[in-house]
């Protein structure tokens, strides 16, 4: 990277890109009739232009080469490469009627423009998990289908041209899935359609598949959700899960809490046959949005290309770094958690969410250590034959494309959490508190219920109640849609619920302190009582009877103070009241153990 950077700004390399253009320029300048007809400054704004543009791409092109993780080595190539697209929007605009009579600029390079800005802020976002960054990436990709950029596209016989649009849709519709603008990801998809078929018809291309795929995706990731909310008028209500003001219940006078904070997270997704949509799978959706606020107002800063001054500070504490890792290697895993690891501040804590296939053990072993409980599955590079239990034929190895517990025992050394979402989560209950740091295992049920298994595809029920508790427990109580006004009271509800499970993890003389020292952050906090009203939500239900079918944490919670606690269950069986789905839930709970 700092080599490409240092060539990238020598004399040399200076001087061999003001050839090219020059060259470039007298090519243009010729095809457009006599050359020396051309007054000296649109000649200069032209040889600009390319300049600009040649520099914008060479840049753009370089990003890939920056390494995917760490947090620091990537920020100053950013920031030039915002500044050569900012100095070249700008002065496009500027200049248009120049461009357009002296160089040809055509509507689609203008777009071509803006959709590489678009995609500069959603790496940006990418790389900050700073959420704003999604307006702004919004905002140039808004632009570009208001202004018809790409119109004129199909009327050039340049299959390429029309592959550029087909991805700025693609790109287009991630962002917007990120953003929760799901009527805008309804029209851009159908409007994908008609593109693809006019690209296919008119060129016989042989990429129809993939692209025809690309609509499947989206289509069945936008019909994820089990449970819609209506309005009265019957129309779609767009629910957002990222944490809002009065998501999180706030620490109370005599509650004793640590000071640790979530500053990194890695959210991997290996689950076979899940919905997914650009390497984006629907549980890795789910748990990215709980760990990010609701974007910021900056609506006086859409028009502006380039990064935030510096003066502009954020209200509130940043959203934690993520790293999003769509079936990785155990090699790519390893990597992004030690650069994690090393990077991590002081007083901070280290997320690692897996959503993958469960890896079991083949036979009896004589030991029970770190490596004999199996793991969760990591991709071989090699196809995967269906199904969630992947064996390992000869006995007397492990698995080696295999997240044992034994992993992670290096990165116990500094604060860690936990969530474990697959069929042999409970391989991760047998750890070890090596080094005596904070250290929490949120574990999935290994089995659901006949009635549900076949929700599967459409990500994890437990994943479901740590992204959107609500429509969780209606799922599990058979509702399928809802309206609007019993909505959001229950989301009343279920607020004091939370605040209600707050006080009793808080107040518990049993509980291990690992979970109070993370309950002083909000992400942290909101999913542990979330967690705790999952738990005691599939204990109170009547069809969740088998010990397989509740999830479980390393450190054990008392149940008696927290999952079982009376109180809560009472809470329980009033939200099922309200929703008038009582008779699926046990009464009295605590006689049935």
């Amino acid at each position: 990277c700092w080599q490409f950077c240092v060539c990238e700004y020598s004399p040399r390399s200076y001087f061999i890109l003001r050839l090219l253009t020059e060259f470039a320029l007298k090519e243009i300048m010729s095809s457009g009739g006599a050359e020396d007809d051309i007054p000296q400054a649109e000649r200069k704004t032209v040889t600009d232009f390319c300049y600009l543009l040649d520099k914008s791409k060479q840049l753009f092109n370089g990003l890939r080469d920056l390494p995917q993780y760490g947090q620091k080595q990537w920020q100053s190539y950013f920031g030039r490469t915002f500044d050569v697209y900012t100095k070249l929007w700008k002065f496009q605009q500027q200049h248009r009627q120049v461009l357009d009579n002296r160089y040809g600029l055509k509507r689609w390079q203008i777009g071509e423009i803006a959709s590489k800005i678009g995609q500069l802020y959603y790496h940006y976002y990418l790389r900050t998990s700073e959420t704003s960054y999604l307006n702004e990436a919004f905002s140039f990709y808004s632009a570009i289908r208001q202004r018809s950029y790409y119109s004129q596209v199909n009327k050039e016989d340049r299959p390429e041209l029309v592959v550029k649009k087909l991805r700025y849709y693609a790109r287009f519709i991630v962002v917007c899935l990120l953003l929760n603008k799901m009527d805008v990801v309804k029209d851009l998809v159908k409007e994908l359609s008609d593109e693809i078929e006019d690209y296919t018809h008119r060129f016989n291309t042989e990429d129809q598949v993939e692209w025809n795929l690309v609509l499947q995706e989206v289509a069945a990731f936008i019909e994820a959700d089990p449970v819609m909310v209506l309005n009265d008028d019957n129309t779609i209500v767009i629910t957002s899960n990222r944490l809002s003001e009065t998501g999180a219940p706030l620490l109370e006078q005599g509650m004793i809490v640590g000071q640790l904070a979530l500053a990194d997270a890695l959210i991997i997704g290996n689950c076979n046959n899940q919905v997914k949509f650009s390497e984006l799978t629907i549980d890795m959706f789910r748990m990215l949005q709980a760990l990010e606020r609701e974007p910021m107002n900056l609506a006086s800063q859409m028009n502006k290309p380039g990064m935030q001054e510096s003066t502009e500070k954020p209200a509130r504490r940043e959203n934690p770094h993520k790293y999003l890792l769509y079936k990785p290697t155990f090699s790519q895993l390893y990597t992004f958690l030690a650069a994690s690891f090393k990077e991590l501040p002081a007083n901070s804590v280290l997320l690692i969410y897996l959503s993958a296939t469960g890896v079991f053990p083949s036979g009896r072993s004589d030991s029970e250590g770190p490596y004999d409980f199996g793991g969760v599955l990591t991709n071989s590079n090699r196809d995967i034959i269906n199904g969630d239990a992947i064996h390992k034929r000869n006995q007397s190895y492990k698995e080696m494309h295999c997240l044992h517990p034994g992993d992670l025992y290096p990165f116990t050394r500094k604060p860690l959490f936990i969530i474990v979402d697959s069929s042999n989560s409970v391989a991760y209950k047998n750890f070890t508190n090596l080094f005596g740091q904070p250290l929490v295992c949120l574990l999935s049920p290994t089995a659901y219920p006949k009635a549900l298994q076949d929700q599967s595809q459409r990500g994890s029920l437990f994943t479901l109640f740590l992204n959107n508790p609500l429509m969780a427990f209606l799922f599990v109580s058979g509702l399928s849609s809802m309206r609007r006004g019993l909505w959001e009271k229950c989301q009343d509800y279920l607020r004091k619920i939370n605040r209600d499970i707050a006080q009793l993890l808080t107040h518990s003389r049993s509980i291990d302190q690992s979970f109070l020292q993370f309950f002083g952050d909000e992400f942290l906090r909101l999913l542990l009582t979330r967690f705790i009203f999952c738990s005691a939500t599939m204990r109170m239900h009547k069809i969740f009877r088998e010990t397989r079918n509740y999830p479980e944490s390393y450190p054990q919670l008392p149940r008696d103070e927290t999952v079982e606690n009376p109180h809560l269950q009472k809470h329980i069986l009033e939200l099922a009241s309200i929703l008038d789905v009582r008779n699926v839930f046990l009464e009295n709970t605590l006689d049935d153990y």
